[in-house]
């Protein structure tokens, strides 16, 4: 949590919530507030300003880029994505086409294999910059090439991506894109998503959820809807003004340094915990690529018992994740992450994995959240 967001919150709450109730939305400036977030994360996207608006949730974005990017490409039937996907992405990929039954099919295919199945018959290529389990990077740059060369239009998920790494989105010519704030971005639980269209899309999508926000005129109150100019028609709901208030200063925080320092650190990080890892534990499988230029800021370990594991070390005050089946992951965020703490985290894990600490059936019941 950034320092400031505990008090950052509580003066919006006390001094806007609090004191002017209702008006906040007008003289505090609420309603403006995920176009105005929307342009401080554009740059760390390498965006164009006013093409990158917040709000709802990463799930819903999906919905409405993919949606809109179908929509822009009719002739054709194919959603191609990876088995590295996140699987929400392609849970929404699947609701919509049953949604929209109009024959589409979601293909999935091997990571490495992506631009090999990019042909005429793909109306979107659908993809998570970097794969969520093992780091694995795609080049966003070159697979945006070559769907573009066939007729392609392309989405790319960028939960993993911003603020661990540099992502230039006008310079790989993506059309639509989507992100989360929750993770490097340090915008707490449920932050809220963003979502970004292109110059040349950005005032012909439609929204697939036409919320009222979306409208050129909400307050108009008009029974039809008409959808607003630019990315604010791919606005919805109400913003949610807590959680975009807890996200300023852990944007702030970006006004200090620039992404290419983080991932310099991000990278050495990395490279020091892999080789103290496999040094100390020698039955553990690297499952992430070892060129730090082909991954993101994690890195996996593969372990049978990996669930128990993250638990045995999570009582010790080292956070990781387990994604199944057996899938250690360990994030690094330099913004707040030292070589003390990777080699704290490295020397936890030794003598969790020497002393078959995980082998207590308290670490062995599965969690809500793993």
């Amino acid at each position: 949590m950034p320092l400031a967001a505990r008090e950052h919150v509580a003066t919006m709450m006390g001094n806007e919530w609090g004191e002017q109730m209702i008006k906040g939305w007008n003289n505090a400036g609420w309603m403006s507030l995920s176009t105005q977030i929307g342009d401080r994360i554009a740059p760390l996207i390498g965006a164009e300003p006013g093409h990158v608006i917040m709000g709802d949730t990463l799930s819903i974005k999906v919905h409405q880029a993919l949606a809109a990017a179908l929509a822009l490409n009719p002739g054709r039937k194919v959603i191609l994505s990876d088995y590295g996907n996140f699987p929400s992405d392609l849970y929404i990929a699947q609701g919509l086409i049953k949604t929209l039954d109009r024959g589409h099919t979601l293909k999935t295919v091997a990571p490495e294999d992506v631009s090999h199945h990019i042909d005429d018959q793909v109306a979107v290529l659908m993809l998570t910059e970097v794969d969520y389990r093992t780091s694995r990077k795609h080049d966003m740059q070159a697979l945006t090439a070559t769907a573009h060369a066939h007729g392609v239009i392309t989405l790319w998920d960028l939960a993993h991506s911003v603020g661990a790494l540099p992502v230039d989105l006008v310079g790989s010519n993506v059309d639509f894109a989507v992100g989360c704030t929750y993770k490097y971005l340090n915008g707490g639980p449920g932050a809220p998503a963003f979502i970004y269209v292109c110059p040349a899309y950005v005032n012909k999508v439609d929204s697939s959820l036409s919320g009222w926000l979306g409208h050129a005129a909400p307050f108009d109150f008009e029974l039809d809807y008409r959808a607003a100019q630019g990315i604010e028609r791919l606005r919805v709901g109400t913003p949610p003004v807590i959680a975009l208030k807890c996200l300023e200063p852990a944007l702030d925080i970006w006004d200090l340094v620039t992404i290419d320092q983080v991932r310099k650190q991000s990278i050495a990080l990395c490279e020091l915990f892999i080789r103290e890892v496999e040094s100390r534990c020698p039955g553990l499988t690297l499952n992430s690529p070892r060129n730090p230029q082909e991954r993101g800021s994690q890195v996996s370990f593969c372990f049978e018992e990996g669930y128990g594991v993250i638990q045995a070390m999570a009582e010790r005050g080292v956070i990781g994740d387990f994604r199944a089946p057996d899938n250690m992951r360990f994030g690094f965020a330099p913004l707040y992450i030292d070589e003390h703490d990777v080699m704290t985290a490295a020397t936890q894990l030794e003598e969790v994995i020497s002393n078959r600490l995980w082998d207590q059936p308290k670490y062995k019941t599965r969690a809500t959240v793993t």
